[in-house]
C-alpha cells in the first residue's frame, strides 16, 4: 500500500490554494497512491477541522485527517485540537512555523497534548534547528515528524545533515522526505536512522506541470534511490501507517 503522508486540502502557497477532496483522490488514482494524509493550513484550526471532516466523510477509505494547530499566546486552540483528535478522528497534528511561533510559551502545550493523545506532529520548522533541538529533547515521548528533512527545497546539505543528526540522537524524530531536492540526502537519512523513521510525501497537490504528473514524479524520486524493497515499503507507506494507526 502506498500512502502519501503530506497532502494539502488548503496549501501554504501565496494564493492559499484549496484542493477539493475529489481532486486529491483523482490525483491519487492517476499516480497509483492508495491513501493520503490530508490537512489544511493558512486557515484557522476550526476551519481545518471542517475541511478534513468533509474530505474524510466523502472518502473514508482513502483520506486520513490531521488537524492544523494555529496556537497563539492569547488563543492556544487546545480545546479545538483535542476535539479534532477525540471526536473527529484526526490522526495527527500539522504545525507550520510560518504561521505560528515555536517558542515554548506558544507551542509547548500543543506538544503536551500530542503526547497525551499519542498522535504524531508534522512540523515544518523552516530550518529552525535550535527550536527542533529544544522541542525533541523536551518532548521525548512525542512523535515529531520534521518536514522536508528540515527545510523545503533546501540546497544546503550541511543544514539537512544537522536534522539527520538530530534524528540519530533522538529516537522520537521521524524525517519527512517531501519537498527534497538533494535526493541523495533521503538515501543518507535511511542509512543513518533507518527506513522505519523516514516517510514519503508529495507535498501536493502541485499545479506544475499538473497534479498527477507532479505526484508521479515525486514517487519516481523514491524508486530511483536504490533502496531495498523493504526500505521502499517503509517510506512509501509502512512507516506512516504505523504512526497513524492505518496498518
Amino acid at each position: 500500500m502506498i500512502i502519501d503522508s503530506h497532502v494539502h486540502l488548503k496549501h501554504g502557497d501565496a494564493a492559499g490554494t484549496e484542493y477539493a477532496p475529489d481532486r486529491i483522490v483523482e490525483t491519487m488514482d492517476a499516480a497509483g497512491i492508495d491513501r493520503s494524509v490530508v490537512f489544511a493550513m493558512r486557515t484557522t484550526t476550526r476551519r481545518s477541522i471542517e475541511m478534513a471532516d468533509d474530505a474524510v466523510r466523502r472518502f473514508p477509505d482513502r483520506l486520513i485527517p490531521y488537524v492544523y494547530a494555529l496556537p497563539s499566546f492569547e488563543q492556544p486552540a487546545l480545546d479545538e485540537i483535542d476535539e479534532a483528535i477525540a471526536e473527529h478522528g484526526a490522526r495527527g497534528i500539522k504545525i507550520h512555523e510560518g504561521e505560528c511561533s515555536l517558542r515554548p510559551h506558544v507551542i509547548d502545550p500543543v506538544f503536551e497534548l500530542a503526547t497525551q493523545r499519542d498522535v504524531p506532529c508534522l512540523i515544518d520548522c523552516r530550518g529552525n534547528v535550535a527550536a527542533m533541538q529544544r522541542i525533541t529533547r523536551r518532548f521525548s515521548d512525542a512523535t515529531l515528524i520534521i518536514a522536508h528533512l528540515g527545510r523545503y527545497l533546501c540546497e544546503d546539505a550541511g543544514l539537512i545533515d544537522r536534522f539527520i543528526r538530530l534524528a540519530e540522537e533522538c529516537e522520537n524524530v521521524v524525517l519527512d522526505a517531501s519537498g527534497v531536492v538533494l535526493t541523495q540526502k533521503i538515501t543518507e537519512a535511511v542509512r543513518r536512522v533507518g527506513s522505519g523513521r523516514v516517510v514519503w510525501g508529495s507535498d501536493g497537490p502541485q499545479e506544475e506541470p499538473d497534479a498527477a504528473t507532479f505526484a508521479r514524479a515525486e514517487l519516481a524520486k523514491i524508486h530511483r534511490l536504490g533502496l531495498t524493497a523493504e526500505q521502499k515499503a517503509d517510506l512509501l507507506g509502512g512507516t506512516i501507517a504505523r504512526l497513524v494507526g492505518a496498518e
